[in-house]
């Protein structure tokens, strides 16, 4: 947007110090808001050059602009920092650029695969998969506005002790109860079997602690724990009835989970399932331990020294033969540069409590020698918490995904049911209503917080009109959609020569600021940033609307230029809502 100033300061040291200053080598910066300017020129690194104080290299300099560069109305200066204030025509024209074409975002697009949620197959998704979930997506729908190409995935944990406890308990308690015969929804199901497993295994933990054992043996002595662990062998080995148990159970699970992506908005290309990955996984690990990579214990076990790396050796085969989480990892990072030969990386959505993890299981894949190692990145997010404290699953005291979503809409619908605005809607119309809004709520407050930080819930704050929410800025976009109902809008093209006042222009330089927040988000992974500009952008977008007249406004290239910012302010928020998952309503 800038690269027309770059050449005038160019130009100005070579008529001013007879110095050939590349335009690469000109950085400028957003003008601190405490001093005048919109652009900031620091002139510093120049000075070993120009052989002059920095007050003077820049007087020079802002004096041969004002003079010679049709861009710069005034300039001053602060210790050396060179604050320039561009005319009016400048943003006018940047206007029209953006009005006439769409700006290509990245000039090198690449293959990334964007994994997210990635459940267990033993219980329901729940507060945490909604972050982890929303985030993810968000990222791919960022990164594909960015000019890249995306395969969103899934690595679905579908075996393992943690589903042979809830396997074992519907065989123990179920009395042949069935996911069809109860009608509860398939995932909440079998997540009620996992439940009672660690009911009854916590009673028999007090029970051989009472006859004398230690807890750690009493830990691992549990009956209903050595029989998990015994399915977990049969099923290993292909046991028919422990094989169609599992994948009976799992079918229930899968329509369940289905209906909450449904109704999250959230979808996938390519799904892996560990049950396939972990066997690729067992056999890069027996060839790794051939090649010397890895070492064998006495007790049969397979391990890696990572003594190099700074980390502690790693199990990665028990040594009854059964394998661990890192196993199936192995299994499911090679599976994925297999099918995608171009990937340049792949970004696991993971929470930080899986911090140490990603860093063992990319250690190891470099020791594999494997040259895509180094394009795995681990998109670590802090965890959400409620104000009791961590949620856990095995307790059954997690924040239902499904019960939280339609806890939110009925209490947006509560909310909103009294409103005069809403009367001439259908009551079908409502409904959608009230659900674009209390998901959109839900998103935009789980990714409105830096991903790094761990975040307390309030729902009740996220449904708020008034404040950094989605409902205060889908009602901004509703708002304008109303305003331009109400005119006939045609042709793009602007005078330059318009006069207009500070909140237009204000507006107007936050709306060119969206391709550079886009690429700083697709950089940093961050959807928050997003959420930053879009909820700025819609406040600088209000004072606009309350501080000039629209519609009333008598001359007519002035009037086209406020409905011209309207309308490309609600385009700019459809977009921005639609890269964090959220739907926008005309009316509200």
């Amino acid at each position: 947007m800038f690269n027309k100033i770059a050449l005038d300061i160019s130009i100005a040291f070579n008529q001013e110090f007879n110095l050939d200053i590349k335009e690469s080598d000109i950085l400028l910066e957003k003008t601190n808001k405490e001093f005048v300017g919109d652009l900031t020129f620091v002139v510093f690194p120049f000075l070993r050059q120009v052989k002059l104080s920095p007050v003077l290299t820049a007087e020079r300099l802002g004096s041969y602009l004002i003079n010679n560069s049709s861009l710069i109305s005034e300039y001053n200066i602060k210790n050396g920092f060179l604050n320039l204030s561009l005319k009016n025509s400048f943003w006018l024209s940047e206007f029209n650029f953006c009005l006439q074409k769409k700006q290509d975002i990245s000039n090198d697009p690449k293959l990334y695969m964007v994994e997210y949620s990635s459940p267990n197959t033993n219980k329901p998704l729940h507060l945490g998969h909604l972050r982890n979930n929303f985030l993810g997506y968000s990222i791919s729908k960022i990164l594909e506005k960015a000019g890249h190409k995306v395969c969103k995935t899934q690595i679905v944990n579908d075996r393992g002790i943690h589903i042979c406890k809830s396997m074992l308990a519907w065989q123990l308690f179920a009395n042949n109860e069935t996911q069809e015969s109860t009608s509860i929804k398939g995932d909440h199901f079998v997540g009620k079997y996992y439940i009672k497993f660690n009911d009854v295994y916590k009673t028999q933990i007090k029970e051989l602690i009472a006859k004398g054992y230690s807890e750690e043996d009493a830990n691992n002595n549990a009956p209903i724990l050595l029989e998990a662990k015994n399915m977990l062998l049969r099923w290993e080995k292909k046991d028919k009835k422990v094989r169609n148990l599992w994948s009976e159970m799992n079918s229930w699970t899968y329509k369940g989970f289905e209906e909450t992506y449904n109704r999250m908005g959230v979808d996938f290309d390519k799904i892996y399932y560990e049950s396939d990955t972990f066997l690729l996984g067992k056999e890069i690990i027996h060839k790794g331990l051939k090649d010397e990579i890895f070492y064998q214990k006495e007790d049969n076990s397979i391990w890696c020294n990572l003594e190099q790396e700074g980390l502690d050796d790693k199990l990665l085969l028990r040594g009854d033969g059964t394998s661990v989480y890192i196993t199936q990892d192995i299994g499911t990072a090679v599976s994925r540069f297999e099918d995608y030969p171009s990937l340049s990386g792949v970004i696991y959505t993971v929470g930080n409590e899986q911090n140490h993890h990603f860093k063992v299981l990319f250690a190891i894949l470099k020791r594999l020698k494997y040259e895509w190692a180094s394009n795995c990145f681990h998109l670590s997010y802090g965890m959400v918490e409620l104000p009791e404290g961590k949620m856990k699953s095995r307790e059954g005291t997690v924040v239902d995904a499904d019960d939280l979503m339609e806890s939110i809409v009925n209490e947006v619908r509560t909310v909103n049911q009294e409103r005069e605005q809403l009367n001439e809607m259908s009551e079908s119309e409502k409904t959608d209503l009230y659900e674009t809004i209390g998901i959109g709520s839900l998103k935009y407050y789980l990714l409105k917080v830096d991903p790094k930080r761990k975040m307390l819930f309030n729902p009740k704050e996220s449904i708020d009109l008034n404040g950094n929410t989605a409902p205060f800025i889908q009602y901004g976009y509703a708002r304008i959609q109303s305003l331009l109902k109400r005119t006939d809008l045609s042709g793009n093209n602007l005078s330059t020569d318009l006069e207009i006042n500070a909140s237009e222009l204000i507006l107007l330089q936050n709306i060119l600021e969206y391709p550079k927040m886009l690429n700083e988000a697709a950089d940093k992974l961050m959807p928050s940033i997003v959420c930053s500009y879009v909820y700025n952008l819609v406040k600088t977008y209000n004072s606009f609307y309350q501080s000039v007249s629209i519609l009333k406004e008598t001359d007519f290239e002035l009037r086209k230029f406020r409905l011209l910012l309207s309308r490309t302010t609600g385009e700019i928020i459809f977009d921005s809502m639609s890269l964090l998952g959220i739907n926008v309503p005309n009316r509200m």
